[in-house]
């Protein structure tokens, strides 16, 4: 009760002057770690998806690629070598907070900034472009150093495609990751830590004044807590328990809509190869075989989650399913003893308190245990949980994600040998995995579909042979809203794993 207590006294909450225009969120997490575009993943992506837009766009309640539209961009050519591709951008797009009009400068400073390791987590998959060049003043051109069909997807409002404000990026220098500028819906206005991220609407949005003034963006970790909260009317808009028994109960409640929608993020526990005896392919055989995925898809519930078979996510173009790998006990017990290990060993994982990795790690752990490996779980809050596993210190990393739907961008930010944590490159390789580079990059490359996809299936099979990761499930996005909630679209799914809340979403008192 102490949370609901804590929202009924927020002097935020009090000095609202029209509730009927001010949307309560809360969220699973203590709060946010990094508010940079280029830099800003899980809740920090989800919230940033309401304040920045692309050249182009997924529509809001979409993350289907083959419908993405014009945003910035109001239309585009391609070359006919597929090596150039030239953007004409909208006219009269103000930056939010007085930064001026959008121009191909910012677009050119944006996506070398995205391309740039040292200013971004995802240069990784800007690999291709050669160059970004200022035709004039509302014209930009893309060079690559190959064709790219994924080009576009690159390029939306996701992760490294967010347009910034090069002035304000220049102007505020450290400070733009606590409070950046872009073009979306809303500005970020105020940052109350462990409390709230406060957006305001950006009246000159050019896609029209938001029908909400304010949105509150509250970190309440505890389920119960954002339970109670919602139930009491005091949050509109929950992230929800990814639990079945959760999602039953709140869909039984007259005042609730329950929201379920992909991209789900796809649930895999990466082997760090760099501890020992991790390098030991035996010893990762083991871990594999220990785990029962069925059983941890049926604790997950039918609703929320999709069992994996690759390391690609379930109907990702380029997923490849032609192995399957059975969960075996004994097996597991025998490749211990053949590597030396009779006695078992003992791994120790950092491991988010957040409710959609703490219980499944536990079952894990049991898993685990049965074989005779000892899981040593250091359990932090999520912001920490983030910063750690980027710094080498665990041997086991469960970690979810949601990616453009294509295979390279799985495989180059999870397996490719330059996004390994610790290198200047970095992305998200928890496993030190380098065995399938040639063949992501051969794939990255390729113009002829049936060799690219030939050549995403002996990735595939590499990986999987060289036990880099064990592929759990995709676990779906669930969410939880008050009826008097109106997003002002249909929600079949969500790039950045999040409703996003637009110009046109309402909520009634």
């Amino acid at each position: 009760m102490a949370v609901l207590a804590g929202l009924l006294a927020a002097p935020a909450l009090a000095a609202s002057p029209a509730m009927a225009e001010t949307l309560q969120v809360a969220v699973g997490t203590s709060d946010i770690t990094n508010l940079d575009p280029h830099r800003a993943n899980g809740f920090d992506s989800m919230l940033l998806s309401n304040v920045f837009d692309g050249l182009v766009r997924f529509p809001p309640g979409s993350a289907d690629p083959a419908k993405l539209e014009p945003d910035l961009a109001e239309r585009w050519e391609t070359a006919a070598d597929g090596k150039s591709w030239t953007f004409h951008l909208r006219k009269g797009v103000k930056f939010q907070g007085g930064f001026g009009e959008v121009s191909a400068d910012d677009v050119v400073f944006s996506l070398k900034r995205a391309a740039d390791p040292k200013t971004s987590s995802f240069a990784g998959n800007f690999s291709a472009i050669a160059d970004v060049v200022k035709v004039d003043e509302m014209t930009v051109r893309v060079e690559l150093k190959y064709p790219d069909a994924g080009l576009l997807g690159l390029l939306s409002n996701f992760n490294g495609g967010r347009i910034v404000s090069k002035k304000a990026a220049e102007q505020m220098g450290a400070g733009f990751s606590a409070k950046p500028i872009g073009t979306g819906p809303f500005a970020i206005a105020e940052h109350v830590p462990q409390q709230y991220v406060r957006l305001t609407a950006n009246k000159d949005s050019f896609r029209g004044a938001p029908k909400i003034d304010e949105v509150f963006w509250r970190f309440v970790l505890s389920d119960s807590s954002r339970d109670l909260a919602f139930q009491s009317g005091q949050i509109d808009m929950i992230y929800g328990r990814r639990e079945q028994r959760w999602v039953t109960q709140v869909k039984a409640r007259p005042d609730a809509v329950v929201d379920i929608f992909g991209l789900g993020e796809f649930r895999t526990l990466h082997i760090n190869r760099s501890i020992k005896p991790l390098d030991d392919i035996r010893v990762r055989q083991a871990i594999a075989a220990a785990i029962d995925v069925d059983q941890i898809v049926r604790f997950v519930g039918p609703d929320v989650a999709r069992k994996g078979c690759s390391v690609v996510p379930p109907g990702y173009r380029g997923e490849d399913c032609s192995w399957t790998v059975k969960a075996d006990v004994n097996r597991a017990k025998a490749l211990l003893k053949e590597a030396g290990h009779p006695d078992g060993i003992t791994l120790t994982a950092v491991v988010s308190n957040i409710s959609s990795q703490l219980p499944i790690m536990e079952v894990i752990q049991n898993q685990l245990g049965k074989a005779g490996i000892k899981l040593d779980m250091k359990v932090v809050d999520h912001p920490t949980y983030q910063q750690q596993i980027r710094q080498n210190a665990s041997a086991l990393v469960f970690y979810g994600a949601a990616r453009f739907p294509v295979a390279d961008s799985y495989l180059t930010e999870f397996y490719h040998s330059a996004a390994t944590v610790g290198k200047p490159t970095a992305i998200t390789n928890f496993s030190h995995c380098s065995i399938a580079d040639a063949e992501i990059e051969q794939a990255r490359k390729e113009t002829d579909a049936a060799r690219q996809m030939a050549a995403w299936k002996v990735a595939q099979e590499k990986i999987n042979g060289d036990v880099c990761a064990v592929p759990l499930f995709e676990l779906q996005q669930v969410w939880a809203r008050s009826r008097k909630v109106d997003y002002g679209y249909e929600l079949k799914g969500a790039i950045n794993i999040a409703p996003q809340i637009t110009e046109k979403t309402t909520v009634t008192r």
